[in-house]
């Protein structure tokens, strides 16, 4: 089992800061907690005892490195989800997490410049003006005059992002190998699109890039303001760029005390968003507080201000195409609709009955929509969806994964800022706009041109093409018969399988805890491998189950 070292500082982590207390009461979160905590009396002495659970969880977060860190920002924003203490304190990870002391930041910049940095800046700050889970930002100024940040990454991260994605990666082939759930998620290719974005972030070029784009993307906007790339002075390990004063998105009681127009700010936010998934196809991805600021001269129509483009998501045009007329049709409660586009667009088999699916949906929904859409949490809804789509064997798309979490972060702070956001008052016009823009002759003609050029290259090739594909339409659909028969099969047997898995999960858990204490880690050398491997595998299943 790859990386076992990494999966007992977790396991340490989890133990020491007593996570097992955020479990709830399902049976198997039971047995699980009742591990954690025989494991935990390892510890006494060690627990911060003086500490609640929310300054514990993200204090575990915290140690665990950047991507706990990324999940608990994520979860900060969504305050409709959380207790507000603990929704306070994760808060804390958008940007306080301590910062490196060593080597300092100008040895730093001279090494990845090439040159002193103090022949580059006049002035460089060695206190970060704010420190995040894979970089920290300090203040300096150009031998010109211009005020700007320099952003560097931290030293040795990369070992620990990637032994946390190979864990990661060994993980979701267990899931998706023994798991009829693993097959719908997909967790192999969510980890694999992940690790791309990750390692992206590592690269400061890239982001400086992303930065470049979406102003250039917003050049003629007043919504939106993204600062100004130095390139001259900036590598993969250093980013230089034009400083900007604002106020933190999250501050509300500053946002009221320059009188900014809260509820505008909030639709404007929306509107921002599926400016970029819609018009652009080019989105920021990391839009959590920590990286949004506001405009404070700019009250009744507000300017955002954003940072840290590291993470950018886009769409092709046809799951632009097919989320647009989902969104609508959901939006319109027109549920037949929403089942038809989800087969037609591979959501979901295509021996999905249309009937039934769309029945589901309306159970779902209905009970929902009988609220004030204010009071609807568009991140609820979806997960409500989600659950009931996968009694269809609806599958996880992994290139919507980043827009999901995008626009739970858009919620999030929307409601945030003004409680009584309507996100499908604000969204719904705009997807109507979009949707009669497609539909627009002229669009239509302009598509069409843009598309001859293609078309004419391959007009040679076409006769051998229908010939192909009447040829090949039986085997297709022999193909897909069989695979039914197999899936079904499949099934059988891994229920079968779970309930001896469940057994074999309760007596490993104990040997993985007593050979992961720091005090009794040499016992495991002279255990065999097949017993680590066994005790392992055993918190795996019973966390999964």
């Amino acid at each position: 089992m790859p990386h076992l070292p990494r999966l007992i500082k977790i396991l340490n982590v989890v133990a020491k800061y007593r996570l097992d207390e955020h479990l709830n009461s399902r049976s198997h979160s039971r047995l699980l907690s009742l591990f954690l905590s025989l494991y935990g009396l390892l510890w006494v002495g060690r627990r911060h005892r003086n500490l609640n659970r929310h300054q514990r969880l993200r204090l575990a977060l915290q140690e665990l490195g950047p991507i706990y860190i990324k999940f608990g920002q994520l979860l900060s924003t969504r305050r409709d989800f959380l207790a507000p203490e603990l929704a306070d304190e994760l808060q804390g990870l958008q940007d306080n997490v301590p910062p490196f002391q060593s080597p300092s930041v100008h040895s730093l910049v001279s090494d990845s410049l090439g040159v002193d940095a103090t022949t580059v800046f006049s002035e460089l700050e060695s206190t970060p003006l704010a420190s995040a889970s894979v970089a920290q930002v300090h203040a300096a100024r150009l031998m010109s005059g211009e005020e700007v940040v320099v952003k560097v990454i931290r030293p040795g991260i990369e070992k620990t992002i990637s032994s946390d994605i190979k864990l990661l990666k060994w993980f979701s082939r267990q899931v998706e190998a023994r798991f009829e759930i693993g097959r719908r998620l997909r967790p192999v290719e969510v980890i694999n699109d992940y690790e791309k974005v990750i390692l992206d972030e590592l690269n400061l070029l890239s982001e400086g890039a992303n930065a470049t784009q979406l102003r250039r993307n917003f050049k003629s906007s007043t919504a939106l303001y993204v600062p100004q790339v130095y390139w001259d002075y900036s590598t993969t390990d250093v980013l230089v760029m034009e400083r900007i004063y604002g106020i933190p998105v999250a501050d509300i009681a500053s946002l009221n005390a320059h009188g900014i127009n809260l509820k505008r700010l909030a639709e404007t936010g929306v509107e921002i968003f599926f400016t970029q998934v819609f018009d652009h196809s080019f989105f920021h991805a990391d839009m959590h507080p920590g990286n949004i600021f506001v405009n404070p001269n700019k009250t009744e129509e507000p300017q955002y201000i954003a940072i840290d483009c590291a993470i950018i998501g886009s769409l092709s045009s046809a799951d632009q195409y097919y989320l647009a007329r989902n969104l609508l049709a959901i939006f319109k409660r027109q549920y037949r609709k929403v089942a038809e586009l989800h087969v037609e667009c591979g959501w979901v088999p295509p021996d999905t009955n249309i009937s039934e699916f769309e029945a589901a949906m309306r159970t779902v929904c209905e009970p929902i929509f009988e609220k004030p859409l204010k009071d609807i949490s568009f991140g609820h809804l979806l997960v409500q969806l989600f659950r009931t789509a996968g009694r269809f064997d609806m599958e996880v798309q992994p290139s919507l994964v980043l827009l999901q979490k995008t626009l739970l972060n858009i919620e999030g702070l929307g409601r945030q800022l003004y409680p009584e956001l309507d996100l499908w008052k604000t969204a719904l016009p705009y997807l109507e706009r979009w949707n009669a823009r497609r539909l627009n002759p002229i669009t239509l003609l302009q598509r069409i041109q843009e598309n001859i050029p293609d078309w004419v290259d391959q007009l040679p090739d076409l006769p051998q093409l229908v010939i192909e594909a009447i040829t090949s339409r039986s085997e297709v659909e022999a193909i897909r018969t069989d695979l039914i028969q197999h899936r079904q099969s499949t099934r059988k047997l891994r229920q079968a399988q779970h309930q001896k898995a469940r057994r074999l999960g309760v007596v490993a858990l104990l040997g993985a805890g007593l050979s992961a204490h720091p005090e009794v880690a040499s016992v495991v050398e002279l255990l065999p491998l097949g017993t680590v491997l066994l005790a392992m595998l055993g918190l795996f299943l019973l966390a999964s189950r």
